[in-house]
């Protein structure tokens, strides 16, 4: 008979999915740091689904990308530390390493009606 410890029945929040996801198609750069601190590596990505406990991200190749990196949305001051979860083909599930503040979430999944509404206005004139 297996025997579990008290280890067994903690339960961390960073392995729960407790958080509602928002689906979104957000254009985003991961930003990884060089083995070394020899510099910063810079690729394009795109958000498909972000909580305030991570994100579902779209990437071109994942070759030479690391486990951790931070990911920077255009329009967000501040860089979101990420760990990797999972990579499936071009796709990569993180969780952020501290949860994201609800005004943050809402401006990262709000900021597309904004963009749409200055294209929009662009294209009329």
């Amino acid at each position: 008979m297996l025997r579990a410890t008290h280890l067994a029945k903690v339960q961390s929040e960073m392995y729960e999915r407790r958080w509602e996801r928002f689906y979104v198609k957000r254009p985003a750069r991961i930003v990884a740091v060089n083995r070394g601190l020899s510099g910063i590596t810079m690729r394009h990505c795109e958000i498909v689904d972000i909580s305030q406990g991570g994100a579902g991200i779209h990437v071109s190749t994942t070759i030479g990308l690391p486990e951790h990196y931070y990911l920077q949305v255009p329009g967000i001051s501040e860089r979101i530390g990420c760990a990797e979860v999972y990579r499936n083909g071009s796709r990569i599930g993180v969780r952020f390493i501290m949860a994201l503040p609800e005004n943050m979430l809402h401006r990262i999944v709000r900021a597309d009606f904004m963009i749409g509404e200055k294209m929009e206005r662009a294209q009329r004139r």
